[in-house]
Protein backbone atom coordinates (compact mmCIF):
# COMPACT_ATOMS: atom_id res chain seq x y z
CA UNK A 1 0.00 0.00 0.00
CA UNK A 2 -0.92 0.05 0.57
CA UNK A 3 -1.85 -2.42 5.28
CA UNK A 4 -4.04 -4.02 7.35
CA UNK A 5 -3.00 -3.73 10.87
CA UNK A 6 -3.63 -7.49 11.50
CA UNK A 7 -2.65 -10.73 12.45
CA UNK A 8 0.87 -9.45 12.99
CA UNK A 9 1.18 -11.87 16.48
CA UNK A 10 1.66 -14.62 14.35
CA UNK A 11 5.15 -15.43 12.15
CA UNK A 12 3.22 -15.07 8.64
CA UNK A 13 0.35 -12.81 9.29
CA UNK A 14 1.11 -9.96 8.07
CA UNK A 15 1.40 -7.70 4.99
CA UNK A 16 0.99 -4.34 3.35
CA UNK A 17 -1.49 -2.28 1.67
CA UNK A 18 -1.60 1.36 0.75
CA UNK A 19 -3.35 2.97 3.47
CA UNK A 20 -6.25 5.58 3.92
CA UNK A 21 -4.34 8.89 4.70
CA UNK A 22 -6.85 11.36 5.88
CA UNK A 23 -8.76 14.23 4.23
CA UNK A 24 -9.97 12.25 0.69
CA UNK A 25 -13.02 10.81 -0.61
CA UNK A 26 -14.73 9.81 -3.52
CA UNK A 27 -18.28 9.75 -4.97
CA UNK A 28 -19.71 7.29 -8.17
CA UNK A 29 -23.53 6.47 -8.77
CA UNK A 30 -25.36 3.66 -8.00
CA UNK A 31 -24.82 0.02 -9.42
CA UNK A 32 -27.84 0.48 -11.36
CA UNK A 33 -27.97 3.93 -12.83
CA UNK A 34 -25.14 5.31 -14.93
CA UNK A 35 -23.52 8.62 -13.92
CA UNK A 36 -24.66 12.38 -14.63
CA UNK A 37 -21.09 13.60 -15.33
CA UNK A 38 -22.97 17.16 -15.30
CA UNK A 39 -24.16 16.69 -12.23
CA UNK A 40 -22.56 17.22 -8.18
CA UNK A 41 -24.99 14.99 -7.05
CA UNK A 42 -25.76 11.56 -9.88
CA UNK A 43 -29.48 10.93 -9.11
CA UNK A 44 -28.39 8.49 -5.67
CA UNK A 45 -31.76 7.72 -3.41
CA UNK A 46 -30.32 9.15 -0.38
CA UNK A 47 -31.61 9.44 3.34
CA UNK A 48 -30.55 12.85 5.43
CA UNK A 49 -27.02 13.10 6.23
CA UNK A 50 -26.59 11.65 10.30
CA UNK A 51 -24.94 14.09 12.50
CA UNK A 52 -23.20 12.82 16.07
CA UNK A 53 -22.00 14.61 18.79
CA UNK A 54 -20.47 13.93 21.81
CA UNK A 55 -23.98 12.47 23.87
CA UNK A 56 -24.38 10.03 21.36
CA UNK A 57 -24.16 6.75 21.63
CA UNK A 58 -22.06 6.26 18.19
CA UNK A 59 -19.87 8.75 18.89
CA UNK A 60 -17.19 6.63 20.81
CA UNK A 61 -16.49 4.68 17.12
CA UNK A 62 -17.23 7.54 15.02
CA UNK A 63 -14.63 9.38 16.47
CA UNK A 64 -11.13 6.99 15.64
CA UNK A 65 -9.79 5.46 12.86
CA UNK A 66 -7.47 2.44 13.02
CA UNK A 67 -4.81 3.38 14.86
CA UNK A 68 -6.37 3.51 18.62
CA UNK A 69 -3.39 5.30 20.02
CA UNK A 70 -5.44 8.96 18.61
CA UNK A 71 -9.09 9.42 19.41
CA UNK A 72 -10.85 12.74 18.28
CA UNK A 73 -12.93 15.32 20.14
CA UNK A 74 -15.20 17.36 17.27
CA UNK A 75 -18.17 19.02 18.21
CA UNK A 76 -20.02 16.71 15.50
CA UNK A 77 -19.40 13.56 13.00
CA UNK A 78 -21.54 13.91 10.05
CA UNK A 79 -22.18 10.74 7.61
CA UNK A 80 -23.15 11.55 4.58
CA UNK A 81 -24.65 9.82 1.45
CA UNK A 82 -24.26 11.91 -1.68
CA UNK A 83 -21.91 15.11 -2.92
CA UNK A 84 -24.33 17.47 -2.15
CA UNK A 85 -24.88 16.85 1.38
CA UNK A 86 -20.86 16.95 1.31
CA UNK A 87 -21.29 20.69 0.10
CA UNK A 88 -23.91 21.31 2.57
CA UNK A 89 -21.80 20.28 5.04
CA UNK A 90 -18.50 21.91 3.84
CA UNK A 91 -20.44 25.16 3.45
CA UNK A 92 -21.40 24.86 6.68
CA UNK A 93 -18.21 24.37 8.49
CA UNK A 94 -16.70 27.44 6.16
CA UNK A 95 -19.51 29.58 7.65
CA UNK A 96 -19.01 28.92 10.93
CA UNK A 97 -15.04 28.78 10.71
CA UNK A 98 -14.88 25.22 12.06
CA UNK A 99 -11.67 23.29 11.08
CA UNK A 100 -13.02 19.93 9.06
CA UNK A 101 -11.45 16.78 8.37
CA UNK A 102 -12.23 13.48 6.32
CA UNK A 103 -12.52 9.79 7.06
CA UNK A 104 -13.45 7.18 4.95
CA UNK A 105 -11.83 3.93 5.87
CA UNK A 106 -9.80 5.45 9.03
CA UNK A 107 -6.81 3.90 8.28
CA UNK A 108 -4.97 7.25 8.69
CA UNK A 109 -1.63 6.24 10.62
CA UNK A 110 -1.59 9.99 12.40
CA UNK A 111 -3.55 11.62 13.99
CA UNK A 112 -4.83 14.09 11.08
CA UNK A 113 -8.16 13.65 11.32
CA UNK A 114 -8.74 12.57 15.27
CA UNK A 115 -7.02 15.90 16.36
CA UNK A 116 -7.76 17.74 18.72
CA UNK A 117 -8.00 21.05 16.34
CA UNK A 118 -10.69 19.45 14.18
CA UNK A 119 -14.08 20.14 14.78
CA UNK A 120 -16.32 18.94 11.77
CA UNK A 121 -15.22 15.43 11.02
CA UNK A 122 -17.02 13.80 7.68
CA UNK A 123 -17.47 10.17 7.45
CA UNK A 124 -17.86 9.40 4.08
CA UNK A 125 -18.22 5.34 4.52
CA UNK A 126 -21.30 5.05 3.59
CA UNK A 127 -20.53 7.00 0.33
CA UNK A 128 -19.54 3.16 -1.36
CA UNK A 129 -21.17 2.57 -4.72
CA UNK A 130 -18.81 1.08 -7.34
CA UNK A 131 -19.98 1.85 -11.13
CA UNK A 132 -19.39 2.64 -14.77
CA UNK A 133 -19.84 5.96 -16.79
CA UNK A 134 -20.75 5.13 -20.66
CA UNK A 135 -20.13 9.09 -20.79
CA UNK A 136 -16.86 9.01 -19.96
CA UNK A 137 -15.91 5.93 -20.45
CA UNK A 138 -14.50 5.35 -16.94
CA UNK A 139 -15.02 3.30 -14.31
CA UNK A 140 -16.51 5.54 -10.88
CA UNK A 141 -15.44 4.53 -7.23
CA UNK A 142 -17.14 6.62 -3.81
CA UNK A 143 -14.76 7.48 -1.07
CA UNK A 144 -16.40 4.77 1.22
CA UNK A 145 -15.69 1.61 -1.03
CA UNK A 146 -13.29 -0.55 0.54
CA UNK A 147 -10.98 -2.51 -1.25
CA UNK A 148 -12.59 -5.36 -1.10
CA UNK A 149 -15.94 -3.70 -2.42
CA UNK A 150 -14.03 -2.04 -5.34
CA UNK A 151 -12.12 -5.30 -6.33
CA UNK A 152 -15.24 -6.97 -6.02
CA UNK A 153 -17.37 -5.26 -8.06
CA UNK A 154 -15.20 -4.23 -11.09
CA UNK A 155 -14.16 -8.07 -11.19
CA UNK A 156 -18.02 -9.84 -10.84
CA UNK A 157 -19.23 -7.09 -13.33
CA UNK A 158 -16.38 -6.77 -15.85
CA UNK A 159 -13.46 -9.21 -15.42
CA UNK A 160 -11.50 -5.77 -14.73
CA UNK A 161 -9.25 -4.61 -11.49
CA UNK A 162 -7.02 -1.37 -10.33
CA UNK A 163 -3.68 -2.10 -8.66
CA UNK A 164 -4.61 -1.22 -5.62
CA UNK A 165 -3.22 -2.59 -1.92
CA UNK A 166 -3.99 -5.94 -0.29
CA UNK A 167 -5.73 -4.97 2.82
CA UNK A 168 -9.65 -5.42 2.31
CA UNK A 169 -10.64 -2.86 4.90
CA UNK A 170 -9.05 0.13 3.29
CA UNK A 171 -10.86 2.87 2.22
CA UNK A 172 -10.54 3.95 -1.75
CA UNK A 173 -10.81 7.72 -0.48
CA UNK A 174 -7.04 7.70 0.76
CA UNK A 175 -5.59 5.18 -0.88
CA UNK A 176 -6.12 6.55 -4.27
CA UNK A 177 -5.41 10.22 -3.20
CA UNK A 178 -1.73 9.19 -1.89
CA UNK A 179 -1.28 6.93 -4.75
CA UNK A 180 -2.26 3.32 -4.02
CA UNK A 181 0.08 0.16 -4.58
CA UNK A 182 -0.68 -3.63 -4.18
CA UNK A 183 0.49 -7.08 -5.44
CA UNK A 184 -0.16 -6.41 -8.93
CA UNK A 185 1.29 -3.06 -9.51
CA UNK A 186 4.80 -4.63 -10.83
CA UNK A 187 2.66 -5.66 -13.73
CA UNK A 188 0.01 -2.98 -13.71
CA UNK A 189 1.85 0.20 -12.28
CA UNK A 190 0.27 2.51 -9.53
CA UNK A 191 -3.71 2.78 -8.94
CA UNK A 192 -3.31 6.70 -10.00
CA UNK A 193 -1.60 5.41 -13.25
CA UNK A 194 -4.96 4.44 -13.86
CA UNK A 195 -6.64 7.44 -12.53
CA UNK A 196 -8.85 9.59 -15.60
CA UNK A 197 -10.15 12.17 -13.39
CA UNK A 198 -11.41 13.13 -10.00
CA UNK A 199 -15.09 15.52 -9.08
CA UNK A 200 -13.95 17.39 -6.05
CA UNK A 201 -15.63 19.60 -3.17
CA UNK A 202 -13.03 22.71 -3.34
CA UNK A 203 -13.79 26.54 -1.16
CA UNK A 204 -12.77 29.49 -3.25
CA UNK A 205 -11.21 32.84 -2.22
CA UNK A 206 -14.78 34.21 -1.41
CA UNK A 207 -15.39 31.37 0.72
CA UNK A 208 -18.19 29.78 -1.79
CA UNK A 209 -18.17 25.91 -2.03
CA UNK A 210 -18.87 23.49 -5.40
CA UNK A 211 -17.84 20.51 -7.26
CA UNK A 212 -15.68 20.74 -9.87
CA UNK A 213 -14.75 17.81 -12.39
CA UNK A 214 -10.58 17.44 -13.32
CA UNK A 215 -9.37 15.14 -15.69
CA UNK A 216 -6.14 14.16 -17.38
CA UNK A 217 -8.21 15.53 -20.77
CA UNK A 218 -8.20 19.09 -19.64
CA UNK A 219 -5.84 21.77 -19.92
CA UNK A 220 -4.56 24.58 -17.40
CA UNK A 221 -6.19 24.50 -13.80
CA UNK A 222 -8.31 21.69 -14.07
CA UNK A 223 -5.89 19.41 -15.45
CA UNK A 224 -3.51 20.58 -12.39
CA UNK A 225 -6.28 19.64 -9.69
CA UNK A 226 -6.45 15.92 -11.67
CA UNK A 227 -2.07 16.02 -11.19
CA UNK A 228 -2.40 16.50 -7.88
CA UNK A 229 -4.61 13.62 -7.12
CA UNK A 230 -2.44 11.19 -8.57
CA UNK A 231 -0.48 10.99 -5.58
CA UNK A 232 -0.99 14.32 -3.90
CA UNK A 233 -2.19 12.62 -0.34
CA UNK A 234 -5.60 13.60 1.18
CA UNK A 235 -6.23 16.47 2.71
CA UNK A 236 -4.79 19.12 0.48
CA UNK A 237 -7.15 20.42 -2.14
CA UNK A 238 -10.28 19.48 -1.38
CA UNK A 239 -12.85 16.75 -1.01
CA UNK A 240 -12.98 13.90 -3.63
CA UNK A 241 -16.47 12.91 -4.16
CA UNK A 242 -15.82 11.08 -7.46
CA UNK A 243 -12.78 8.98 -8.53
CA UNK A 244 -12.85 8.20 -12.43
CA UNK A 245 -11.03 5.05 -13.51
CA UNK A 246 -9.39 4.49 -17.23
CA UNK A 247 -6.14 3.01 -18.26
CA UNK A 248 -4.30 5.67 -20.77
CA UNK A 249 -4.54 5.03 -24.06
CA UNK A 250 -7.74 2.88 -24.03
CA UNK A 251 -10.17 3.94 -26.88
CA UNK A 252 -12.83 1.07 -26.66
CA UNK A 253 -15.90 1.87 -25.33
CA UNK A 254 -16.41 -2.17 -24.31
CA UNK A 255 -15.81 -1.67 -20.15
CA UNK A 256 -13.81 -4.42 -20.34
CA UNK A 257 -11.07 -2.86 -22.08
CA UNK A 258 -11.04 0.20 -19.82
CA UNK A 259 -8.93 -1.20 -17.48
CA UNK A 260 -6.79 -3.99 -17.04
CA UNK A 261 -7.88 -7.83 -17.11
CA UNK A 262 -7.70 -9.14 -13.37
CA UNK A 263 -5.95 -12.23 -13.33
CA UNK A 264 -7.77 -15.50 -13.87
CA UNK A 265 -5.34 -17.30 -10.99
CA UNK A 266 -3.07 -16.81 -8.84
CA UNK A 267 -0.58 -19.13 -6.74
CA UNK A 268 -0.23 -17.86 -3.33
CA UNK A 269 2.76 -18.87 -0.25
CA UNK A 270 3.68 -18.48 2.71
CA UNK A 271 7.04 -19.48 4.23
CA UNK A 272 8.44 -19.51 8.03
CA UNK A 273 11.67 -18.59 8.30
CA UNK A 274 13.38 -20.06 11.74
CA UNK A 275 15.77 -17.66 13.04
CA UNK A 276 16.82 -20.87 15.48
CA UNK A 277 19.92 -21.56 13.17
CA UNK A 278 20.21 -18.28 11.68
CA UNK A 279 22.94 -16.50 12.32
CA UNK A 280 23.80 -12.58 11.19
CA UNK A 281 25.47 -13.68 8.04
CA UNK A 282 22.23 -16.02 6.65
CA UNK A 283 20.66 -13.15 7.89
CA UNK A 284 22.03 -10.39 5.90
CA UNK A 285 22.39 -13.50 3.16
CA UNK A 286 18.09 -13.44 2.92
CA UNK A 287 18.02 -9.36 2.83
CA UNK A 288 20.44 -8.89 0.09
CA UNK A 289 19.28 -12.28 -1.66
CA UNK A 290 15.32 -10.66 -1.64
CA UNK A 291 16.83 -7.18 -2.61
CA UNK A 292 18.81 -8.63 -5.76
CA UNK A 293 16.08 -10.65 -6.76
CA UNK A 294 14.11 -7.35 -7.82
CA UNK A 295 17.10 -5.29 -8.67
CA UNK A 296 17.58 -7.44 -11.35
CA UNK A 297 14.14 -7.21 -12.66
CA UNK A 298 12.67 -10.58 -11.73
CA UNK A 299 9.20 -11.53 -13.28
CA UNK A 300 6.83 -8.82 -12.81
CA UNK A 301 4.04 -10.90 -12.05
CA UNK A 302 5.52 -11.93 -8.73
CA UNK A 303 5.20 -9.77 -5.77
CA UNK A 304 6.56 -10.69 -2.47
CA UNK A 305 7.06 -9.61 0.75
CA UNK A 306 9.71 -10.56 3.16
CA UNK A 307 8.97 -9.72 6.88
CA UNK A 308 11.49 -10.11 9.59
CA UNK A 309 10.41 -9.68 12.89
CA UNK A 310 11.70 -9.78 16.26
CA UNK A 311 13.32 -12.74 17.18
CA UNK A 312 11.09 -13.08 20.21
CA UNK A 313 8.43 -14.15 17.92
CA UNK A 314 10.93 -17.80 16.33
CA UNK A 315 10.36 -17.29 12.81
CA UNK A 316 9.27 -15.10 10.13
CA UNK A 317 7.56 -14.95 6.79
CA UNK A 318 8.31 -14.67 3.37
CA UNK A 319 5.00 -14.11 1.91
CA UNK A 320 4.39 -14.34 -2.57
CA UNK A 321 1.92 -14.09 -5.22
CA UNK A 322 2.40 -15.00 -8.44
CA UNK A 323 -0.14 -15.26 -11.47
CA UNK A 324 -1.04 -18.53 -12.31
CA UNK A 325 -0.72 -17.61 -15.73
CA UNK A 326 3.18 -17.34 -16.12
CA UNK A 327 4.65 -19.88 -17.98
CA UNK A 328 5.52 -22.69 -15.51
CA UNK A 329 4.40 -20.23 -12.68
CA UNK A 330 5.37 -22.71 -10.15
CA UNK A 331 8.88 -23.45 -11.18
CA UNK A 332 9.01 -19.91 -10.79
CA UNK A 333 7.83 -19.40 -7.41
CA UNK A 334 10.15 -22.61 -6.53
CA UNK A 335 13.16 -20.98 -7.89
CA UNK A 336 12.16 -17.37 -6.54
CA UNK A 337 11.95 -18.86 -3.04
CA UNK A 338 15.29 -20.93 -3.38
CA UNK A 339 17.21 -17.90 -4.59
CA UNK A 340 15.75 -15.60 -1.56
CA UNK A 341 17.10 -18.60 1.01
CA UNK A 342 20.45 -19.53 -0.50
CA UNK A 343 22.96 -18.99 1.42
CA UNK A 344 21.19 -18.35 5.07
CA UNK A 345 22.07 -21.23 6.50
CA UNK A 346 18.42 -22.14 7.62
CA UNK A 347 15.83 -24.18 5.52
CA UNK A 348 12.46 -22.17 5.29
CA UNK A 349 9.18 -24.32 6.53
CA UNK A 350 5.96 -24.35 4.81
CA UNK A 351 3.40 -22.80 5.60
CA UNK A 352 0.58 -22.57 2.94
CA UNK A 353 0.57 -23.00 -0.62
CA UNK A 354 -2.45 -23.17 -2.81
CA UNK A 355 -3.94 -21.90 -6.36
CA UNK A 356 -6.86 -19.50 -5.95
CA UNK A 357 -8.82 -17.51 -8.28
CA UNK A 358 -7.90 -14.20 -8.40
CA UNK A 359 -10.80 -12.77 -6.26
CA UNK A 360 -10.48 -15.37 -3.49
CA UNK A 361 -6.72 -14.75 -2.88
CA UNK A 362 -7.71 -10.81 -2.36
CA UNK A 363 -8.76 -11.84 0.53
CA UNK A 364 -6.55 -14.75 1.49
CA UNK A 365 -4.91 -14.64 5.00
CA UNK A 366 -1.02 -14.66 4.30
CA UNK A 367 -2.20 -11.00 3.20
CA UNK A 368 -4.57 -9.57 5.40
CA UNK A 369 -4.10 -11.55 8.71
CA UNK A 370 -7.06 -12.00 11.31
CA UNK A 371 -8.61 -8.50 12.66
CA UNK A 372 -7.95 -7.03 15.99
CA UNK A 373 -9.57 -3.80 16.74
CA UNK A 374 -7.71 -2.90 19.39
CA UNK A 375 -4.22 -1.90 17.83
CA UNK A 376 -2.19 1.23 18.24
CA UNK A 377 0.82 1.36 15.89
CA UNK A 378 3.58 2.99 14.86
CA UNK A 379 4.78 2.75 10.98
CA UNK A 380 7.76 4.62 9.13
CA UNK A 381 8.40 3.96 5.40
CA UNK A 382 11.50 4.19 2.64
CA UNK A 383 11.85 3.52 -0.62
CA UNK A 384 14.72 1.92 -2.08
CA UNK A 385 16.53 2.23 -5.15
CA UNK A 386 19.01 -0.48 -4.06
CA UNK A 387 18.89 -3.66 -1.67
CA UNK A 388 19.81 -2.77 1.75
CA UNK A 389 23.71 -1.68 2.58
CA UNK A 390 25.33 -4.00 4.45
CA UNK A 391 25.42 -1.31 7.50
CA UNK A 392 21.32 -1.18 7.57
CA UNK A 393 21.43 -5.12 7.65
CA UNK A 394 23.49 -5.10 10.53
CA UNK A 395 21.22 -2.30 12.38
CA UNK A 396 18.14 -4.13 11.28
CA UNK A 397 19.35 -7.62 12.95
CA UNK A 398 20.41 -5.50 15.99
CA UNK A 399 17.17 -4.09 16.77
CA UNK A 400 15.02 -7.30 15.82
CA UNK A 401 17.57 -9.11 18.39
CA UNK A 402 17.99 -7.21 21.17
CA UNK A 403 17.34 -8.67 24.56
CA UNK A 404 16.17 -5.28 26.44
CA UNK A 405 13.04 -4.98 24.01
CA UNK A 406 11.44 -8.10 22.88
CA UNK A 407 8.14 -7.94 20.84
CA UNK A 408 5.87 -10.08 18.38
CA UNK A 409 4.60 -7.05 17.03
CA UNK A 410 7.57 -5.76 16.00
CA UNK A 411 8.88 -5.75 12.77
CA UNK A 412 10.49 -5.04 9.17
CA UNK A 413 8.10 -5.37 6.42
CA UNK A 414 10.17 -5.35 2.49
CA UNK A 415 7.71 -5.58 0.05
CA UNK A 416 8.55 -5.91 -3.74
CA UNK A 417 8.14 -2.49 -5.83
CA UNK A 418 9.24 -1.34 -9.37
CA UNK A 419 8.42 -3.13 -12.94
CA UNK A 420 5.90 -1.41 -14.57
CA UNK A 421 5.62 1.08 -11.70
CA UNK A 422 9.11 2.27 -12.63
CA UNK A 423 8.61 3.28 -16.65
CA UNK A 424 5.97 6.30 -15.83
CA UNK A 425 7.87 9.56 -15.73
CA UNK A 426 9.02 11.15 -12.15
CA UNK A 427 6.16 14.05 -12.64
CA UNK A 428 3.73 12.43 -14.81
CA UNK A 429 2.11 11.73 -11.64
CA UNK A 430 2.58 13.12 -7.99
CA UNK A 431 4.64 10.16 -7.36
CA UNK A 432 7.74 10.78 -8.36
CA UNK A 433 9.48 7.52 -7.06
CA UNK A 434 10.35 5.85 -10.26
CA UNK A 435 13.08 4.09 -10.27
CA UNK A 436 13.12 2.17 -6.61
CA UNK A 437 12.70 -1.68 -6.17
CA UNK A 438 11.77 -2.03 -2.64
CA UNK A 439 9.36 -0.52 -0.74
CA UNK A 440 10.06 -1.18 3.07
CA UNK A 441 7.79 -0.18 6.33
CA UNK A 442 9.04 0.26 10.12
CA UNK A 443 6.97 -1.10 12.19
CA UNK A 444 5.27 -1.99 15.80
CA UNK A 445 1.99 -3.22 16.56
CA UNK A 446 0.54 -3.62 20.45
CA UNK A 447 -2.55 -2.89 22.53
CA UNK A 448 -1.77 -1.70 25.83
CA UNK A 449 -1.51 2.08 26.02
CA UNK A 450 0.79 1.88 28.82
CA UNK A 451 3.39 0.54 26.40
CA UNK A 452 2.92 3.24 24.10
CA UNK A 453 6.43 4.73 25.09
CA UNK A 454 8.30 1.84 24.81
CA UNK A 455 7.21 0.86 20.69
CA UNK A 456 7.53 4.23 19.70
CA UNK A 457 11.04 4.12 21.10
CA UNK A 458 12.44 0.42 19.53
CA UNK A 459 10.70 1.95 15.85
CA UNK A 460 11.82 5.71 16.08
CA UNK A 461 15.64 4.37 16.90
CA UNK A 462 15.65 1.30 13.95
CA UNK A 463 14.78 3.81 11.45
CA UNK A 464 17.30 6.36 12.53
CA UNK A 465 20.11 3.18 12.90
CA UNK A 466 19.07 2.06 9.81
CA UNK A 467 19.45 5.42 7.83
CA UNK A 468 22.40 6.93 10.48
CA UNK A 469 24.48 7.57 7.15
CA UNK A 470 22.00 9.93 5.84
CA UNK A 471 20.39 12.17 8.72
CA UNK A 472 18.14 9.48 10.49
CA UNK A 473 15.91 9.35 7.13
CA UNK A 474 16.09 7.94 3.83
CA UNK A 475 17.43 10.69 1.87
CA UNK A 476 16.08 11.27 -2.05
CA UNK A 477 18.62 10.24 -5.06
CA UNK A 478 21.04 8.23 -3.54
CA UNK A 479 19.87 4.47 -2.77
CA UNK A 480 17.41 5.44 -0.87
CA UNK A 481 14.43 7.10 -2.46
CA UNK A 482 12.29 9.03 0.21
CA UNK A 483 9.22 8.18 2.11
CA UNK A 484 5.93 7.00 0.83
CA UNK A 485 2.73 9.77 1.72
CA UNK A 486 0.36 7.36 2.64
CA UNK A 487 2.03 5.95 5.29
CA UNK A 488 2.25 9.17 6.84
CA UNK A 489 5.19 9.99 9.47
CA UNK A 490 5.12 13.13 11.74
CA UNK A 491 8.74 12.19 12.47
CA UNK A 492 9.54 13.25 9.87
CA UNK A 493 8.98 17.04 10.88
CA UNK A 494 10.73 16.35 13.93
CA UNK A 495 14.72 17.94 14.17
CA UNK A 496 15.31 15.52 16.92
CA UNK A 497 14.63 12.23 14.40
CA UNK A 498 15.52 13.64 10.75
CA UNK A 499 18.77 15.45 10.47
CA UNK A 500 18.97 15.21 7.21
CA UNK A 501 18.25 18.79 6.13
CA UNK A 502 15.19 17.92 4.07
CA UNK A 503 12.05 18.45 5.08
CA UNK A 504 9.12 15.91 5.31
CA UNK A 505 7.81 17.45 1.38
CA UNK A 506 11.06 16.58 -0.50
CA UNK A 507 10.49 13.44 1.14
CA UNK A 508 7.07 12.94 0.36
CA UNK A 509 7.47 14.69 -2.77
CA UNK A 510 10.60 15.75 -4.14
CA UNK A 511 10.73 18.20 -6.78
CA UNK A 512 6.97 18.08 -7.83
CA UNK A 513 6.09 19.78 -4.49
CA UNK A 514 6.60 23.10 -5.90
CA UNK A 515 3.63 22.55 -8.25
CA UNK A 516 1.36 20.78 -5.87
CA UNK A 517 1.97 24.47 -4.00
CA UNK A 518 0.68 26.19 -6.73
CA UNK A 519 -2.29 23.41 -7.16
CA UNK A 520 -2.72 24.45 -3.25
CA UNK A 521 -2.83 28.17 -4.19
CA UNK A 522 -5.05 28.17 -7.45
CA UNK A 523 -8.26 25.75 -5.52
CA UNK A 524 -7.60 25.92 -1.73
CA UNK A 525 -6.44 29.54 -1.60
CA UNK A 526 -7.96 29.72 2.08
CA UNK A 527 -6.41 26.70 3.42
CA UNK A 528 -9.59 24.99 4.31
CA UNK A 529 -8.11 21.51 4.19
CA UNK A 530 -5.15 21.17 6.00
CA UNK A 531 -3.16 18.91 8.51
CA UNK A 532 0.30 18.62 9.74
CA UNK A 533 1.46 17.36 6.72
CA UNK A 534 -0.53 19.04 4.32
CA UNK A 535 0.42 20.82 0.93
CA UNK A 536 1.59 24.43 2.61
CA UNK A 537 0.37 27.37 0.48
CA UNK A 538 3.24 29.13 -1.14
Amino acid sequence: MSMSRRGVLGAAALTAAAPFTAGTAAHAASTTAAVDPGAADSGLVTRPPITVGPGDVQYGDLVRGVNLRFTGTPSQVRLVTSPDQVIAAVREAVAQNKRIAVRSGGHCYEDFVANPAIQVVLDLSELSAVTYDPVRRAYVVEPGATLEKVYKTLYKGWGVTVPGGSCPSVGAGGHFAGGGYGPLSRSLGLTVDHLYGVEVVVVGADRSVRAVVATRDDTGPLRDLWWAHTGGGGGNFGIVTKYFFRTPGVTSADPRQVLPTAPREVIVSDLAIPWDGLTETGFAALLRNFGAYFAAGGERRLFSQLKPQHRIAGTFGLTTQIDAAVPDADRVLDEFQAYVAAGSGVTPIPLDRRRLPWLRAVEWPGFTGGRNPTYRFKIKSAYLRQGFTDAQIQAIHHHLTRTDYQHYGALLLITSYGGKINEVAPDATVVPQRDSILKPQFLAFWTDPADDAKHLSWVRELYRDVFAATGGVPVTGGQTDGCYVNYADADLGDPAWNTSGLTWSDLYYKQNYPRLRQVKARWDPLDTFRHAQSVRLP
